[in-house]
């Protein structure tokens, strides 16, 4: 097995991609461009926001799109690719998508014999959205030839000309990303403070009407006591009347002179 050359690419491509540029091919690959169609996996927030909207997106020329942190997108190509019956083709993302955190996890290989627009299944792993746009140069294919030009052991199913539902609906949840766990922890937190203020407010309130009951309480039982004692402290106090008693002269007793 061989690798094309970039001279093979640019003589044996043109009737195996469309459309075919020869300013696309780099070194010994061809670059691929995003094409009509995306879809991209929804964060939480999104899900929430209007979930109608998570589907599958058409894309106009130059239209852009993100794919945030810790989310799966299906990007279709722009070009329809051959890969010869004597051929087998392997395919990987640019590198500098690659260092923004952009891996393909779609495989890395594309058979003999298969004719049609590649889907490419790509993650996004690092910690920032990455910003694409319909157009845009985002793919690389290598052509290699096999030792067998008259094998049979080829591709025969029609290939891809659109991103289809049922590769999406296999992905169409939420998916649980650092990203989409950290926001719920803030959500959990947030929540978690309003109750405890929430509690802290009822739990003042309480103490304000118990204090207020008490001291209605102890006026009620006190008041009338500490009346009674103070009109009793303020009454004064009289000594009772004394009278004279005249002398008495013991009996059988002669009067003095």
């Amino acid at each position: 097995m061989a690798f094309w050359s970039g001279e093979t690419l640019l003589a044996r491509l043109p009737p195996l991609i469309d459309p075919f540029d020869a300013a696309k091919v780099d070194c010994a690959a061809y670059t691929l461009r995003v094409g009509s169609e995306a879809y991209v996996s929804p964060s939480d927030a999104e899900a929430e926001q209007d979930p109608r909207k998570i589907t599958i997106r058409k894309l106009g020329t130059g239209d852009a799109f993100t794919i945030p942190a810790g989310q799966f997108a299906f990007l279709l190509t722009l070009e329809k690719i051959t890969v010869p019956n004597y051929a087998i083709a392997f395919i990987s993302m640019k590198s500098g998508f690659k260092l923004r955190g952009l891996v393909n996890v779609s495989g890395f290989h594309v058979d003999p014999g298969y004719s049609g627009n590649l889907i490419f299944a790509v993650f996004n792993a690092g910690p920032k959205p990455v910003h694409l746009k319909q157009g845009e140069d985002c793919f690389l294919i290598w052509y290699a030839s096999l030792d067998n030009v008259d094998s049979e052991k080829i591709k025969t199913v029609p290939g891809y000309t659109s991103i289809s539902t049922e590769v999406v609906t296999k992905i169409s949840g939420e998916l649980m990303s650092f990203d989409s766990l950290n926001a719920k922890i803030k959500k959990l937190e947030g929540d978690y403070e309003k109750r405890i203020h929430t509690i802290e407010n009822h739990h003042r309130a309480i103490t304000t009407v118990g204090a207020i009951v008490l001291s209605i309480l102890v006026g009620a039982i006190v008041i009338p006591y500490a009346k009674t004692a103070w009109d009793w402290w303020a009454t004064p106090i009289t000594k009772p009347p004394t009278t004279s008693a005249a002398p008495t002269t013991p009996p059988n007793q002669p009067p003095q002179r």
